[in-house]
């Protein structure tokens, strides 16, 4: 038993991604399925000692997620494409978080903020499926004239930063269960002040002491990821005293970095680039090994109204944020279905919530269905998004003028 290390479940997860993908199906899956065959609920072969650092590669592959969005948010791109981009970064989220909240309740047994839990996890989308499409939407310059891809992109880097701090009020309330919810309304807001007061403040120092010491570009992303690790670790220290939202100080300091400075930006953007390489097949095969198969087996058919509702939801609040655009129909439509994949966030956050009730000593029983709600939504709506989304693309997005 433990046979299997970090350089096996890599070769295997390698292995599946490229099988995968030549199957037409996201690779990620693969490498979820591989942890899942390999983990406590499968063949139990992984290495108990790869399991105990579950948690923390989780959390350096979240941390890569966080910079990733942060030195991808240039803010002039968001000032283009307009106040769309913030309704559909905000309304479809909250329109699936809110009818999931609803419907976990009666349907998988949950409480209100279990439920909420679940929502939190389930609303984000995940631009990483669709990135290699919308990027080949722009290279060909197929719905460019109208910033479809683009606005498709920057509105889902958006719904990923408001997911993600949402889970972490959320987790916050589970753990002090004696906090009231007006008082950590009020807290939210100071949380996100001084979090993003924080990451800015951090950036502009990275920039001067870069500016100074010229060190190579790994040193200089292997020290923001530490220094945004500290910052997550900072918030679960002093979060009980000082709100505080380390989430959003490491997306604000590569925002910071990106709009002082483009030049360190986008070197330091491409090695994240490469790091995630190593961060996804960690993140989705460590998931998987954690699965509970048995919880999943019994919350299947429940877990896949709950995700059906709350697509419905989230496709209906898109549909609203275009009401009054000039976009087609089929324009729309496609925007609502590159709206529909989710991966990366489920996958990074979907186990906390069961790891922070083990920690706390509570009932972990909701932690595995969130879990287990969780990876079932990568397993049907990554490949479903994606294949909708390929076959949208060329029939309803028009190549801009001279293109082609």
């Amino acid at each position: 038993m433990g046979w299997f290390g970090l350089a096996e479940l890599l070769i295997l997860a390698l292995l599946a991604d490229g099988l995968f993908r030549r199957l037409g199906v996201p690779g990620l899956i693969g490498m979820l399925l591989v942890g899942v065959a390999l983990g406590q609920s499968g063949l139990g072969l992984l290495d108990p000692r790869l399991l105990a650092l579950s948690a923390e590669l989780r959390q350096m592959a979240l941390v890569v997620i966080l910079l990733r969005v942060g030195f991808g948010l240039n803010l002039g791109t968001l000032r283009t494409v307009g106040r769309r981009v913030l309704l559909l970064a905000w309304i479809p989220a909250t329109c699936e978080g809110l009818m999931i909240t609803l419907v976990a309740q009666p349907l998988l047994g949950l409480s209100l903020l279990e439920a909420a839990l679940l929502g939190s996890v389930i609303a984000a989308v995940s631009p990483a499926v669709v990135v290699p499409l919308i990027l080949r939407l722009i290279e060909e310059r197929r719905g460019t004239e109208r910033a479809i891809p683009q606005m498709v992109m920057a509105a889902a880097s958006l719904d990923d930063v408001l997911v993600i701090v949402v889970n972490g009020v959320l987790l916050g309330l589970l753990v002090q269960q004696g906090v009231g919810v007006p008082a950590a309304l009020i807290r939210l807001p100071v949380g996100l002040a001084l979090g993003a007061a924080a990451g800015a403040g951090l950036g502009w120092l990275l920039i001067r002491w870069i500016a100074r010491f010229r060190p190579q570009a790994n040193r200089q992303v292997l020290l923001i990821l530490a220094l945004s690790l500290l910052l997550l670790r900072l918030q679960e220290r002093i979060n009980g005293l000082v709100p505080f939202t380390g989430l959003v100080a490491a997306i604000a300091l590569g925002v910071v970095i990106l709009e002082l400075r483009d030049d360190l930006a986008h070197p330091i953007a491409a090695k994240l680039a490469s790091i995630w390489v190593f961060a996804e097949l960690v993140l989705f095969t460590l998931v998987g090994a954690q699965l509970n198969v048995a919880v999943a087996w019994r919350s299947g058919l429940a877990g896949l109204a709950v995700l059906a509702i709350g697509l419905l939801a989230r496709s209906i609040g898109t549909l609203l944020c275009l009401a009054r655009s000039d976009f087609t129909p089929g324009e729309r439509l496609f925007v609502t279905v590159a709206y529909l994949p989710k991966a990366t966030v489920q996958a990074a956050i979907g186990a906390v919530p069961l790891m922070t009730m083990q920690a706390a000593a509570l009932p972990t029983g909701p932690g595995e269905i969130i879990l287990a709600v969780a990876v079932l939504s990568i397993v049907t709506t990554a490949p479903l998004g994606a294949w909708l989304s390929a076959a949208l693309a060329p029939r309803v997005l028009r190549l801009e003028n001279g293109a082609g």
